[in-house]
């Protein structure tokens, strides 16, 4: 169970993979690698503040005037409006970049279990994550896949249902042989 007492057991959240564009996901909530300052960025971050109109970008700025003027941190999570995508919400979260040199491998867990743990708050029933971290941030896909799918069934939480939405057959397949460990 989750804090809020309505959690169901990680388990029962069924782990759906797709190919394809986060942005056309009709979802309770997709979820964002964004950058730091929130304010849009390059790749999965980029295509979501573009779909999604102005309307996000607002509600970060105002978010950056309210609570996080430094930026939100590795590993958190918050949530916005999702604007013009076909969801009801965005969920920001900032992946680690990767590291030969320092195991980040919480750091990544952990905007997985902070994007559920927002979802919930929300009331979210279907999620949608992009494969966080593997694209400028450069963590190895493989093992990106491993943590995401171990995190999601190992966090207690209320979703029904988290889809990953992965850009190409490299990441599907990736993701494909962690979900079936």
């Amino acid at each position: 169970m989750n804090s809020s007492g309505n959690g169901t057991n990680a388990s029962e959240t069924s782990l759906t993979l797709l190919r394809g564009d986060i942005t056309e996901q009709t979802v309770d909530a997709v979820v964002n690698a964004a950058n730091s300052s929130l304010l849009g960025g390059g790749g999965v971050d980029g295509a979501i503040h573009r779909r999604g109109g102005p309307e996000i970008l607002a509600a970060c700025r105002d978010l950056r005037a309210s609570h996080y003027g430094r930026g939100l941190g590795t590993g958190q999570a918050v949530a916005t409006t999702a604007g013009r995508l076909p969801a009801r919400w965005v969920i920001h979260t900032v992946g680690p970049v990767w590291s030969q040199e320092e195991d980040r491998s919480d750091l990544l867990a952990s905007c997985y279990r902070a994007s559920l743990h927002v979802a919930d708050e929300l009331g979210a029933r279907t999620v949608a994550f992009p494969a966080i971290s593997t694209g400028v941030y450069r963590w190895p896909l493989e093992d990106a896949a491993r943590i995401a799918v171990e995190t999601v069934r190992h966090t207690d939480t209320a979703v029904e249902e988290v889809r990953f939405v992965l850009f190409d057959d490299r990441a599907y397949a990736a993701f494909a042989a962690a979900r079936a460990r």
